[in-house]
Order: structure tokens, then C-alpha cells, then sequence
């Protein structure tokens, strides 16, 4: 029985439902917004273009997210964890890797764009395949790093999902912490901030109309995942367990709203791969054939 369950320290039966709640209005959104972006991309044949790949390949991440998000929100609403630790290994490994997955995407989208748009030079596919999965193969290496030792999956403070455990603060999480962040968080927002900010300039420059905000991709990306980077460099240096359970949980909240806004940002938000979400919606084909991911 659920009611033989304890609630986690710190968080009364009301917060368990409204997280549980959250969490699972989170994972739904997402996942339909970034199934229709990858459902569209399968049955619009103009949307099949190499630059549009690397949306797609943002929406499978992000869609992993959700699936993260919908375990997470089924166990709060049990108020335990009912997987086993084996389960949680498993958990914060798929929670990983779809995040890391997400960033590189995100940032491979600007380096596709600033292409486009500065040195007017098209993507082929051949340069697409090699993106996409050296971003996968990449982001599931440093994932399973932990599962090797170097770092740990341990429960978040709610106790109903696992992730990278930065409470401990030791050696191991320090000396992994750096060089995953460096590499997955530093240099993806290092290459979309030259990236748009070149797009940006060329803009001015040539008097054209902005295709899209160019600024936007990276605030949200620092406002999503920003909060919970700043969590584990926190840990990294102080003691993070003074920190109550429940603000330790709001950034991981705030970090799986990831989905939704990158399906605004990425497709919804692009004229074009909207056009191509709206004809599958409708049937009503598109004026221009040419739909691509870099007129915004």
C-alpha cells in the first residue's frame, strides 16, 4: 500500500502531490511538443532537410527528458522509490544522457545557423550523421562515467528520482564535475554565444530583417539549466546538505522545463518547420516546398 510509504524528509504529503504534479504537467507538454516536431519531420518530406536533423535529434533528447520526467512523477505520487537501486543507476544515467544530449544539440542547431547565415554554406548530410552521433556517443560517454566509478547516481532530495549526486562534495564528484562541465556546458554555450552573436552582427550589417531572436537560445538554455549548474559547483566547494531539501529541488524542476521551451524555441518557434507542423496537422500544404531549419 502507498499509505505504508514515508513521506522523504523535509517534504510534507501536499508537496509531494504538487511536485508529483509538476513534474508530470512538465513531462506531458514536453513529450507531445517534441513528438509532434519529430512526427512531422517523418511525414513532411520538405522538413526532411540535414538542418532540420539537428532539431530532430534536439527533440529526441528532450523527449528523453520527459521520459525521465514521467518516472519521476509517477514514484512522487508513490512517495517512494519503488525501483531499486539498480533502477536508480539506470535512472540517472537515462536523465544523464538525454540532458548532455540536449546541450550539444542545442549548440550544433547554432553552429548549423551561423553557417547559414555567415559563410552561406549548406549542411550535408554526411556532416549531419557525424554531428549527431558524435553528440550521443559523446554525451553517453560522459554518463557513464559515474556508472564506472568516476562520479555517482544517487537519489535527489525527494527521494523519487536519481541523479548525479553532488551532496558528497568529495574528490571524486570534484575532479568529474569540472571536465563534464567544462566540456558539455561550457564549450556548448561558448560556441551558440560567437554563433548568434556573429548572426547577429552580420544582421545589422546587412540591413536584413532579424529571421529570429538571436539572443533567446541562449538565455533560455542559462535560465534552465543554469540554476541546477550552479547547485553542483555550490557542492563543489561547500557543503550543499545546509541547503534545505526542498529548494535543492527547485532547480531540477526548473531543468525539466528544458522540452517544452526548446519545442518554442526550435520548432514552434521556426516559421518554416512550423509551416511543416501545420501542414501535418491539417493537410493544407505549405505555400514554399523549401522548408528549412535556418529561415526563422
Amino acid at each position: 500500500m502507498v499509505t505504508s510509504n514515508p513521506l522523504p524528509e523535509g517534504f510534507p504529503e501536499l508537496e509531494m502531490v504538487c511536485i508529483g504534479t509538476a513534474l508530470l504537467v512538465e513531462a506531458l507538454l514536453g513529450f507531445c511538443l517534441n513528438g509532434l516536431t519529430i512526427i512531422s519531420f517523418r511525414k513532411i518530406k520538405e522538413l526532411r532537410t540535414p538542418s532540420n536533423f539537428l532539431v530532430l535529434s534536439l527533440a529526441l533528447a528532450d523527449c528523453g527528458i520527459c521520459i525521465n520526467a514521467f518516472i519521476a512523477a509517477f514514484s512522487s505520487f508513490l512517495r517512494y522509490w519503488p525501483y531499486g537501486s539498480d533502477g536508480c543507476q539506470i535512472h540517472g544515467f537515462q536523465g544523464f544522457v538525454t540532458a548532455l544530449a540536449s546541450i550539444s544539440s542545442s549548440a550544433a542547431v547554432a553552429w548549423d545557423r551561423y553557417h547559414h547565415y555567415c559563410t552561406r554554406s549548406k549542411l550535408q548530410w554526411s556532416t549531419t550523421i557525424s554531428m549527431v552521433i558524435f553528440v550521443w556517443v559523446f554525451s553517453a560517454f560522459w554518463s557513464a562515467m559515474p556508472l564506472l566509478g568516476w562520479g555517482e547516481y544517487d537519489y535527489e532530495p525527494l527521494r523519487t528520482c536519481c541523479t548525479l549526486d553532488y551532496t558528497k562534495g568529495d574528490r571524486n564528484f570534484v575532479t568529474f564535475l569540472f571536465p563534464m562541465a567544462f566540456f558539455n556546458f561550457v564549450i556548448p554555450i561558448f560556441i551558440m554565444l560567437t554563433a548568434y552573436q556573429s548572426i547577429e552582427q552580420k544582421f545589422k550589417k546587412s540591413g536584413q530583417q532579424f529571421k529570429f531572436n538571436t539572443s533567446l537560445p541562449v538565455k533560455t538554455l542559462v535560465i534552465c539549466w543554469g540554476p541546477y549548474s550552479l547547485l553542483c559547483f555550490y557542492a563543489a566547494v561547500e557543503n550543499v546538505t545546509f541547503i534545505s531539501p526542498k529548494l535543492r529541488m527547485i532547480p531540477a524542476i526548473i531543468a525539466k522545463t528544458v522540452p517544452t521551451v526548446d519545442a518554442f524555441v526550435y520548432a514552434l518557434g521556426n516559421e518554416n518547420y512550423r509551416g511543416g507542423i501545420w501542414q501535418f496537422l491539417t493537410g493544407q500544404k505549405i505555400e514554399k516546398a523549401e522548408v528549412d531549419n535556418k529561415t526563422k
